[in-house]
């Protein structure tokens, strides 16, 4: 048996400052679609910004359901959304943000395996890696290029054959 190693590569900003303003402008956007979701059990809101490479922006939130799991994450809300309405268009990149009325999100919040999975099937049928910029309330960010370093043993369509 061999050992092997997965070694993730990610950035980490303190300071929104520290960001291109494209992206700076996409978190933003990212919080304002977090202000809109419909949390009214969890107050834990989420937004999602992505673009795609023809310029278009769409944006997602989650959405909350009495019967838990019958609601959606903002990511795959966005994501489902641009394949829906743009389906020949690449996704370059996708912010995500957060936003609580229970405590204060100081760590950059990282999309859920569900959302890793989906996104890790777009970058597979699109053949082009996806940047993914995720925050907290506060400037802080981490940034990281490809789904290989953020689900590096994903499940694809590969598998099925």
């Amino acid at each position: 048996m061999k050992e092997k190693q997965i070694i993730l590569n990610f950035k980490e900003s303190d300071d929104f400052s520290e960001l291109e303003p494209d992206n700076r402008d996409l978190i933003n956007l990212a919080r304002e679609a977090a202000s809109r979701a419909y949390a009214p059990y969890s107050r834990f809101r989420v937004g999602a910004a992505l673009r795609l490479d023809n310029g278009k922006i769409i944006t997602g939130n989650n959405q909350e359901n009495a019967a838990y799991p019958s609601g959606l994450c903002a990511e795959r809300v966005a994501l489902f959304a641009a394949s829906s309405q743009y389906p020949g268009a690449k996704v370059e990149i996708i912010a995500i943000a957060v936003d609580t009325d229970n405590h204060s999100v100081i760590q950059p919040a990282s999309p859920c395996g569900a959302c890793r999975q989906v996104m890790a099937e777009t970058e597979h049928r699109q053949g082009k890696p996806i940047r993914v910029i995720f925050t907290g309330e506060t400037g802080r960010s981490v940034t990281v290029d490809g789904m290989k370093n953020l689900l590096p043993a994903s499940f694809t369509s590969n598998n099925l054959k």
